[in-house]
């Protein structure tokens, strides 16, 4: 998305979306008193940021490490044929299976790198030797198993990052020269 086509946010807009990053079950009262503005606007505010996919919904994060066993597996996969028609259809594969809970393509040495979180490693092994092993023409993969989670995604307060990357952009628009047409200050 292009600097001319990103939603404008303000500082108001991003008080709201840290309250909701660190409560997305918060009421639109509730909401509206801790950033200090009234319930209308504040809820309008919510709106424009839901229709511009700023905000993109609201979940409740399950720890499923507390009902069953959790081991988390990242994999580096590379594809034999790097033609369109086996990216298609090992991507279309990728969403079929549960345990895969993320995936990414990427750029360098490897083609993708894919998160599972499965219940043992031997469940693990059968997802990459039955499904994939036999459906695709994997090269090659390497494994790691997660033994510590140190930080995670929703630990993060976007807010701080925004409002970095909107001084960024004030500060490059103060700098620009002044446009070389002359201007005619009599119209």
């Amino acid at each position: 998305m292009g600097n001319a086509n990103r939603p404008r946010l303000d500082k108001m807009d991003l008080k709201i979306l840290s309250v909701l990053q660190r409560n997305g079950r918060i009421t639109k009262l509730a909401l509206a008193d801790e950033v200090g503005l009234s319930p209308t606007p504040c809820y309008a505010r919510v709106k424009r940021m839901e229709e511009a996919g700023i905000i993109r919904g609201y979940r409740a994060e399950i720890a499923p490490e507390v009902f069953a066993p959790q081991i988390i597996v990242w994999t580096e996969i590379v594809l034999r044929s790097h033609r369109y028609e086996d990216f298609a259809h090992f991507e279309a594969a990728v969403r079929r299976v549960p345990e895969m809970v993320e995936c990414w393509a990427v750029g360098g040495g490897i083609d993708y790198l894919i998160r599972f979180d499965v219940p043992s490693i031997e469940a693990f092994q059968e997802i990459m030797d039955g499904n994939l092993g036999r459906s695709f023409s994997i090269n090659r993969y390497y494994s790691y198993i997660v033994t510590k989670k140190i930080k995670h995604d929703s630990d993060r307060d976007l807010s701080a990052r925004i409002q970095e990357q909107l001084r960024g952009a004030a500060q490059k628009a103060e700098a620009r020269p002044p446009s070389p047409l002359p201007r005619n200050d009599a119209e």
